[in-house]
């Protein structure tokens, strides 16, 4: 039967790739942000501000303190793809979001998972064709996840449909698709939380693999952190039943704390992660899971995935990455279970 060998959990946000004296662009979008989730409520930016004190977060900002984070998340992003090269997995499983790349309001699963032969990655030049549509910095950081030209890479269809399969005989109602729907309002190819997986930690070099699609983001059907855990749960009992002897890799894509940063949240979680505590992972409210702080669901599944494994928890690096004087950016974060 197959065996799962080497958990991996990366965030995948802008900042990864946009330059440090950059960052601003993505500030000037959390400006705009009606919507700043922070304690499980949302927050307009000058609310937001005075809700954390005004000034607290000046010492954060400024682009030595940037550039100094940047380049250790650059660190960070080359140790995990070393170790996915040194473990040399068959076969991934990868749990990432969607974020109206491949799924919009006409529908949105809340777990779907992808069995098609081959998935389509378009390319950089298809999208920055849509420059005027999207958010500040988004189009000088899209090489992080979107190849120059569009891409085909493989999938693993046997393991997909088993999983399938599995996680229905689990009570898991799930969605399934095995082609990526093309049309004007899409990406037209797999989503950033993938894609990011694809060229930076497998460095371009994918190998087999079966995304699994959380709504982390979009009420109200977003899967409850209990949920996920269990799902992770599932998911393992689905890869060790898979009649093949390849050796497997569950990726996580996300997290952890955006647009507004939550420090203390995110350590809770990566006590939660190394100590495999359940009830960290799953005790906070549900609200407090939204906009990208959301996608801390998608670590948790992982962590469900690996609640009986030998591995020790390999934390890589924390680094919160502010961009603004409300204390809003992208808390990133790099682990490894092998």
């Amino acid at each position: 039967m197959a065996k799962i060998v080497l958990g991996v959990g990366t965030s995948h946000g802008p900042q990864l790739t946009l330059s440090p004296d950059q960052w601003w662009r993505r500030a000037e979008a959390d400006r705009r942000n009606p919507e700043l989730w922070f304690h499980g409520r949302p927050y307009g930016f000058a609310d937001l501000k005075r809700e954390r004190g005004n000034g607290s977060f000046e010492k954060e900002l400024g682009l030595d303190k940037a550039k100094e984070r940047f380049d250790a998340c650059q660190r960070a992003i080359e140790t995990l793809a070393d170790v996915v090269e040194r473990v040399s997995p068959d076969v991934a499983v990868v749990v990432g979001d969607d974020q109206h790349e491949a799924f919009l309001d006409d529908n949105m699963p809340a777990i779907s998972v992808y069995w098609g032969d081959g998935i389509e990655n378009a390319g950089l030049s298809e999208y920055q064709d849509r420059g005027e549509r999207s958010s500040p910095g988004l189009i000088e950081a899209a090489r992080g996840h979107l190849p120059p030209e569009h891409a085909t890479y493989p999938g693993e269809p046997s393991l997909g449909r088993h999983i399938l399969e599995s996680l229905i005989g689990q009570e898991f109602d799930v969605a399934h698709s095995r082609k990526l729907p093309v049309d004007s309002g899409r990406l037209g190819g797999i989503g950033h939380a993938f894609g990011f997986v694809y060229r930076r930690i497998m460095r371009d070099e994918v190998i087999p693999n079966v995304p699994i699609f959380l709504n982390t983001y979009y009420p109200p059907n977003q899967p409850t952190m209990r949920r996920c855990y269990n799902l992770g749960r599932a998911l393992r009992r689905a890869v060790e039943s898979w009649d093949s002897d390849k050796t497997v890799a569950v990726i996580a894509s996300g997290g952890l704390s955006h647009f507004v940063i939550e420090e203390d949240l995110d350590r809770q979680i990566i006590e939660g992660l190394k100590q495999r505590d359940e009830k960290l992972l799953t005790g906070h409210p549900d609200s407090y899971f939204n906009s990208g702080t959301s996608e801390i669901r998608n670590w948790v599944v992982v962590a469900g995935a690996l609640e009986e494994s030998d591995f020790a928890m390999t934390l890589t690096d924390y680094v919160p990455c502010y961009r603004s004087e409300a204390g809003t950016g992208c808390a990133m974060a790099f682990a490894h279970w092998a």
